[in-house]
């Protein structure tokens, strides 16, 4: 599927929380987890491919084997401050270090439509932190300065308009 890129409006859109995990769900979380692997990339939320209902899939593993799906996820606890450097397939080249907590703990539900409860600490906390924020129309750019914000904005439309010439 096709992954939208910043500054597109539609990844500021809020998410709504999905009512019923259905088929149509269960189709779409099918079609990230195709979408986030193909990319490469370790997260998608649902927002990054214009479906602004409260999906997330990720896979942190080596192997690109262990895929986490997270449906209406809600972080309800979070300790500690970890720098990382972050990247996002909606952003894509850039890197750069953001400060968040070091780790979180949130409530899910699965695939299978069941709720779970999931603590984590490292790159997965880091990710979900990130996918999470990407639900509430978020990016990891929002993190950064004004100045750097911008600049990243310009070379990317620089970039987009090169590919359109």
């Amino acid at each position: 599927m096709p992954i939208l890129l910043f500054p597109d409006t539609q990844l500021r859109k809020v998410a709504s929380p999905v009512a019923n995990i259905d088929g149509r769900i269960d189709e779409l979380v099918g079609n990230m987890l195709e979408t986030m692997y193909d990319a490469p990339g370790i997260g998608l939320a649902a927002t990054q491919i214009n479906v602004h209902e409260r999906v997330v899939v990720i896979d942190v593993s080596e192997e690109c084997d262990s895929p986490l799906v997270l449906i209406n996820p809600e972080i309800t606890e979070s300790h500690g401050e970890l720098e990382a450097q972050e990247g996002c397939l909606s952003i894509p080249g850039v890197y750069e270090t953001i400060k968040r907590p070091a780790e979180v703990h949130i409530k899910a539900l699965g695939r299978d439509g069941n709720p779970f409860e999931l603590s984590a600490d490292g790159l997965l906390a880091t990710c979900i932190q990130h996918e999470v924020d990407h639900l509430e129309g978020k990016l990891f750019v929002d993190y950064l300065s004004t100045l750097k914000r911008n600049r990243i904005r310009k070379t990317l439309l620089k970039q987009a308009r090169e590919q359109d010439d």
